[in-house]
This record gives C-alpha cells, sequence and structure tokens, in this order.
C-alpha cells in the first residue's frame, strides 16, 4: 500500500493489522484519483470508515488543503495516525475514533463543509442511502462537491442517492466498484 502521486508518491503506507479493514488497491486509488483529479485544487476532504487512511492522504499527497479521517476502531485510528506522522502531515488533519453518522453531526454543528467525501464502509453493512441523507441533513457537501463511495461490485447503488445524481460507475476487477455522485 503506498502513495499513488503528488508530494508523498511513492511513499508507502501502513495497512490496519486486522482481517476486518479492506484498504483500497493501488489500481483503484490511481484510477479514482484520475477520475476526480480535474475537479479540484486544494479544498476539504472528509475520508469516514477511514482504515488506515490511504484514500484522505491521497488526496492531501495531491494538494488537498485538509482531511478529516472518522474510523470508530482503534487499531484504525491508531495506524491512521502512524501513516500521518511518517509523512509529517499531522497539522493538516484531524482524527476521530467514533461513528460515521456521530462525527458527520458533530461536522455539521461545526460548520464543516467538504469538496469530497470518501464512503467505504464495510461493504453491505452500511446503507449508503442513510449515509449520503446524513451527509445531506448535516450540510456536508460544498457546491459541486462530490461524494465517492466504493463498494462490493456486486451491491448495485441508485442513479440518485438522496437526491444527489450519479456522475460515474466503475467496476474494477469484477469484485469492486466505485459510485461517484454530484
Amino acid at each position: 500500500m503506498r502513495v499513488i502521486a503528488g508530494e508523498h508518491k511513492g511513499r508507502q503506507l501502513r495497512p490496519v493489522p486486522n482481517r476486518l479493514t479492506r484498504p483500497t488497491t493501488d489500481k483503484v486509488k490511481e484510477a479514482l484519483f484520475q477520475i476526480i483529479g480535474p475537479f479540484f485544487e486544494g479544498g476539504q476532504a472528509l475520508d469516514l470508515f477511514a482504515g488506515s487512511g490511504g484514500l484522505g492522504i491521497e488526496a492531501l499527497s495531491r494538494g488537498f488543503d485538509h482531511c478529516v479521517f472518522v474510523d470508530k476502531h482503534p487499531k484504525a485510528i491508531q495506524t491512521i495516525y502512524e501513516n500521518l506522522k511518517t509523512l509529517d502531515i499531522e497539522e493538516q488533519t484531524e482524527v476521530f475514533r467514533t461513528d460515521a453518522f456521530r462525527a458527520m453531526k458533530a461536522a455539521g454543528k461545526r460548520g464543516l463543509k467538504f469538496n469530497i467525501i470518501f464512503l467505504d464502509p464495510p461493504y453491505q453493512q452500511v446503507s449508503y442511502e442513510k449515509l449520503v441523507e446524513a451527509i445531506r441533513e448535516h450540510d456536508l457537501l460544498k457546491d459541486e462537491g462530490i461524494i465517492i463511495c466504493e463498494h462490493d461490485a456486486d451491491e448495485h447503488l441508485p442513479d440518485e442517492l438522496a437526491g444527489v445524481p450519479l456522475m460515474k460507475h466503475e467496476v474494477y476487477g469484477g469484485t469492486i466498484a466505485i459510485s461517484i455522485y454530484r
């Protein structure tokens, strides 16, 4: 697992030391950022279900200004902190050990808004519809913002989630799918 491009290109990231967390593969990460790359220069990112923090770290490496990482598992939080420290990017981040819905509620109360929100929950355990409803309810997405949903290729996401239309859907390796809502 590594950073694909940008300031920290080629730097290794530690994976979460358990079998519960499934990191986004380098191939999928590279393809995803090629799709969304033209839409952003700077900005704020939210990495929910962050695991090792790979998606948010990739966003920071490619020029995002700040990223909030959220995961409820202690080993994931520890791994995120280690990866941020290794890359010396702690000052560009906030890390929270909590449930995704609580984190979104807290972010809404703080008036935070994001250019990009990564949703990569444990496959088929959390409703993407409910996640996007919470994003809308707490007004977390900036105008022209993007929501990235990583999911099992067998799980079909609708053409619209909580009023946010599907922009692109891709399947990688027959097992992982990315649905981008904007």
